[in-house]
């Protein structure tokens, strides 16, 4: 159990049985009355969102789960592979319950594991990954409107836009968050 003015951007609650990760919090005195905490929490499993406010005094329930550092493998049509860096334990996630994340994962790269009641709820990937051109069109010199962009396809499936000079084999930085291209990376 936590205090409601314990509470910290970063922490998981058990709220309506799943785990919730604080994405907010903002603390308000009234003057009068108790104090109290607006937070509001992205649900680990499924994305949901959720408000509460809670009294300063108040205890809620926290979620108590692990966070692992883990080497990506390789994936195969069921799973994602992963092995812990410290003591070499193997994870196995359903592909199913996170398609999207194949976009984002590399081979032996480490990753950040969230672990509810010994089963993996969530991968946590970097907000920015280097991915290299996989597939990529060329453009005609002339074409060049000003911003214009084009669709590349990185080593992972990933589809992004990118500027008309980015060319196939180049390495390109990629906000995992919104799918966009941030810059090119050189070497």
């Amino acid at each position: 159990m936590i205090r409601g003015g314990e509470i910290v951007k970063g922490t998981c609650l058990l709220q309506k049985g799943q785990p919730f990760l604080v994405v907010e919090r903002e603390f308000h005195n009234p003057g009068k009355g108790t104090a109290i905490a607006r937070v509001k929490m992205k649900s680990i499993k499924d994305g949901s969102v959720l408000s509460l406010t809670i009294p300063t005094q108040q205890e809620v329930e926290d979620a108590e789960v692990d966070l692992k550092t883990c080497q990506y493998q390789y994936a195969d049509q069921d799973s994602y592979h992963f092995m812990d860096n410290e003591n070499y334990d193997q994870y196995e996630v359903a592909v199913q319950e996170m398609p999207d994340k194949k976009f984002y994962l590399q081979e032996g790269e480490s990753y950040e594991l969230t672990i509810w009641e010994g089963k993996v709820i969530d991968i946590r990937v970097p907000y920015k990954v280097v991915f290299t051109v996989a597939e990529s069109e060329n453009y005609v010199k002339g074409d060049t409107v000003s911003g214009a962009t084009k669709p590349v396809t990185t080593e992972t499936g990933l589809t992004v836009r990118v500027p008309l000079f980015i060319k196939q084999g180049e390495k390109i930085l990629v906000n995992t968050e919104t799918n966009e291209y941030v810059e090119r990376v050189n070497g």
